[in-house]
């Protein structure tokens, strides 16, 4: 299995196993950059439960995911194993209310923003 492979099908277990996935720079208790932070912050102000995966420490994963989605930055967030964007997608549609109903959809929970 070649390391694109393995990347690929850990990330698809991890989107899988986790209703909410944020590929992100650090973790929730210590974002390392300010676009994952702001994600954090969203989702965190929302009460959304959600796993992470820091992306600096490997290396692999940092480029299987953007290869994953075909989208060139991170963080990247997952809901239900649908790529829903990075951070200025979600920080938008957290503005409009998109994203509260995109987890009601979903059947995330979540408490009122």
């Amino acid at each position: 299995m070649s390391e694109t492979t393995q990347v690929s099908a850990r990330i698809e277990k991890e989107i899988a196993e986790n209703p909410v996935m944020l590929y992100m720079k650090g973790n929730a208790h210590f974002p390392q950059c300010g676009f994952s932070a702001r994600v954090v912050q969203i989702l965190t102000h929302m009460g959304v439960k959600f796993g992470t995966a820091n992306v600096l420490e490997d290396p692999a994963l940092r480029d299987g995911i953007k290869q994953f989605s075909n989208w060139p930055t991170v963080p990247q967030l997952y809901v239900k194993g649908e790529f829903v964007g990075g951070c200025d997608i979600v920080t938008e549609m957290f503005q409009s209310g998109e994203l509260e109903t995109l987890l009601a959809e979903k059947g995330v929970a979540h408490s009122a923003a």
